[in-house]
């Protein structure tokens, strides 16, 4: 699946693509059924990878779903023929909404870059189904886990995290919003890390349904492994800027976004600064394409004057292109 051309960018808008942990049985199923352009994105993967992952994405069982070799090419398929969707609905007016920026949380900057066309949907797929095989593998060899913490400045979990690390990796995996932050490791110092934060007045702590320590420096065998992967295939420079999710820099060469991707593992995704960047640059309307709405929630908290719009299925497709119509600047 290729980009749309930018013949007419809307500098006020962002897309942007959710990552692990947003899936769940069901997604897509609705756009499959009523968009031939999402058929044809689930028939893609399928045809990609050797299985039906549009059965697994629309039938589960939840268990194989969430294993993190399924759950990565399942979320960027969905992402995308949410993607196809909202461009066959459009017709010939996609080309009036093509964004100033694209950018994903993690995973989700894989959808961010098919988007932009940097990379071809099937390529993608299996990119991102070896991609999870790989931290799957780095999970089974030391067993980790991640935490979301709420109500503590990251600069306090910074020390908290330093202090655990005399049990083990632990470190901020995901700053996802001025106070709220993912921290991520080895299971004991993560354990320690935790009892430090509530100690130290965090709001609320959540223990994340995964049992791999991402973007830690755990990940840096596979991490290793996956820079061969990446580069044997073909990366084209992005018609639309892709904000990292590590660097929050805006990046457009090839060879750039293939050296980050592999850092991607075990770097910390700076996804507050990231959405920082893109206000920076003009944005005022963020739309979340793909599974869940975790994104739009985040955005909310980073800058309240913000406008979100969340399209994950069909009935959300046509409310949302409505809202992003009536949101268009004048002339």
């Amino acid at each position: 699946m290729k980009s749309t051309p930018t013949t007419d960018v809307r500098s006020d808008l962002a897309f942007v693509f959710p990552g692990q942990g947003s899936q769940f049985v069901g997604m897509g199923r609705s756009l499959a059924e009523t968009s031939e352009a999402s058929r044809k994105v689930f028939a893609e993967a399928d045809e990609a990878l050797g299985f039906s992952l549009s059965d697994l994405c629309f039938n589960g069982p939840d268990e194989r779903l969430r294993e993190t070799v399924n759950a990565q090419p399942a979320i960027l398929t969905t992402s995308i023929a949410t993607l196809a969707a909202i461009r066959e609905q459009l017709g010939p007016k996609a080309a009036s909404l093509v964004p100033r920026f694209v950018a994903g949380h993690s995973l989700g900057e894989y959808s961010a870059l098919v988007a932009a066309g940097v990379l071809d949907f099937s390529t993608a797929v299996k990119v991102v189904r070896e991609r999870g095989r790989l931290m799957k593998e780095a999970g089974e060899r030391t067993p980790g886990g991640m935490a979301a913490v709420i109500g503590l400045p990251a600069h306090i979990l910074e020390d908290i995290c330093r202090q655990a690390a005399a049990l083990g990796i632990v470190s901020p995996a995901n700053y996802n919003t001025p106070t709220q932050t993912v921290i991520s490791g080895e299971l004991a110092a993560l354990s320690a890390a935790i009892e430090l934060a509530v100690a130290n007045g965090a709001h609320k702590v959540v223990r994340l349904a995964v049992s791999i320590a991402a973007h830690t420096p755990i990940m840096h065998r596979a991490s290793e492994q996956f820079a061969e992967a990446i580069s044997r295939i073909r990366l084209q420079d992005a018609v639309i800027p892709v904000i990292s999710d590590i660097s929050a820099r805006a990046l457009v060469s090839a060879e750039e976004i293939r050296s980050e991707l592999a850092r991607q593992l075990y770097s910390s995704v700076r996804w507050s600064d990231s959405v920082q960047k893109m206000v920076a640059g003009g944005v005022t309307t963020f739309v979340e394409i793909g599974p869940g709405d975790v994104l739009t929630t985040l955005i909310r908290r980073i800058d309240r004057n913000s406008k979100t719009v969340s399209i994950s299925d069909a009935s959300s497709l046509q409310e949302g292109l409505t809202r992003l119509n009536a949101s268009a600047p004048g002339p």
